[in-house]
């Protein structure tokens, strides 16, 4: 028989006597109290039957269904915040629970550090993989990020200097509204090399601004944003033809291989913040580059060193592909690999090798480009670029 009511308190380091009225009669008429060892120590009277919250869940909310009466479950901070809200409305319905919240951990630490969140993003790397919590986090300017024992604050850090991100202003806020409570400021070096409490929330705010000033709508930007080696760069003109092509999702898996100076993989990752882009390179130099641009337009861009094909056998599988070098062994690689209703695009210099692209792929264009350049007196010439083939698809 379920309980008649439950109910969810939230905690911030108070005392039971300076809880509210109704969250203090809930504690006093309980049949069951359910929380994390460190607070049970702190609630805990004679005679008060409790329940310590472990690892599973699910064995938490078998137990409370098998408990008449009221049950009262004390949380951290607001229970509704990646916290015990969602798995009791789930297993128990809305209807059935009481939430008395405190401030949430997120809530403090922005507090503490004197800055608004309204425009913040907040990952949790509880219960997931650390790679894919970092991934989530560099593709925003401002990220909040709950750490667990598991994947801790320097295991983090690690990860972020790992996928190419660049300078980030960083605090890590510790054991928020408790004893101990502590606020370090640091940078990405700092956070990998230091040890921290688990009880962490660290804050990770953008340093670097797009080129350009205040964020727009943009692409095709000029060869001149780009660091890149001896015109290793994908044209402007062509590059505009090309992200029209790929027709972006804003959620997914992007691979830019072959990808030189990483233009078309920053310019995707400036565009759809939510998809997760890959540039594979096999110079090291080059891939210093797209590091160097990544980091340049504040977008998060995670950097392979290695010769395709062989080196995408380890990343995700893609919704979308920019290949932008290598032969057709590359390109019928990345095919393989697609998911469905995928699409890659592909440019070439050689009509034959374009040609064969668009055998398996269905579509070809050809971009031709004339710039105008000044002459001495004044006027303007058209002095052409070479001509480029884009191949898209594949057919429906």
């Amino acid at each position: 028989m379920p309980p008649e009511r439950i109910v969810v308190i939230g905690l911030h380091g108070q005392a039971e006597a300076e809880l509210p009225k109704p969250a203090r009669l809930a504690l006093e008429q309980a049949d069951l109290v359910v929380a994390g060892a460190r607070h049970l120590r702190a609630f805990t009277r004679p005679g008060r039957p409790t329940l310590a919250i472990g690892g599973d869940v699910a064995v938490v909310l078998d137990a409370i269904e098998r408990q008449p009466g009221v049950v009262v479950v004390l949380a951290s901070g607001d229970p509704g915040f990646f916290g015990m809200v969602r798995p009791l409305a789930a297993r128990f319905g809305p209807a059935r629970l009481e939430v008395h919240p405190a401030p949430s951990s997120v809530a403090l630490a922005f507090a503490r550090l004197g800055l608004s969140w309204d425009d913040a993003v907040v990952v949790s790397a509880h219960g997931r993989g650390l790679v894919e919590a970092a991934d989530e986090a560099l593709r925003h300017p401002k990220v909040a990020v709950l750490v667990s024992p598991e994947n801790s604050a320097s295991a983090l850090g690690a990860a972020l200097i790992a996928a190419g991100a660049g300078a980030r202003t960083v605090a890590v806020c510790s054991r928020l509204g408790l004893d101990g409570e502590r606020v370090v400021e640091t940078d990405l070096g700092g956070l990998a090399a230091g040890e921290w409490d688990p009880l962490s929330v660290v804050v990770l705010v953008a340093d670097a601004a797009p080129r350009g000033g205040d964020k727009t709508l943009a692409w095709g930007r000029s060869e001149q944003h780009f660091a890149h080696r001896g015109g290793m760069v994908t044209k402007a003109e062509v590059r505009a033809v090309a992200l029209g092509k790929l027709d972006l999702p804003a959620v997914g898996v992007l691979w830019d291989v072959g990808a030189g100076s990483g233009s078309v993989a920053v310019e995707c990752a400036a565009l759809c913040p939510g998809l997760a882009v890959h540039a594979v390179e096999r110079s090291a130099q080059d891939a210093a580059s797209i590091g160097a641009n990544a980091a340049s337009f504040a977008v998060a861009v995670r950097v392979h060193v290695g010769e395709a094909p062989a080196c995408l056998a380890d990343l995700p599988d893609p919704d979308r592909v920019f290949v932008g070098g290598g032969g057709l062994a590359v390109l019928d690689a990345c095919t393989e690999r697609l998911r469905p209703g995928g699409q890659i695009v592909a440019t070439y210099g050689c009509l034959d090798r374009a040609a064969a692209a668009a055998e398996r792929l269905g579509s070809l264009t050809q971009v031709n480009v004339a710039r105008g350049r000044r002459l001495p007196e004044g006027g303007l010439r058209l002095e052409s670029e070479n001509p480029v083939f884009v191949v898209w698809g594949p057919r429906p």
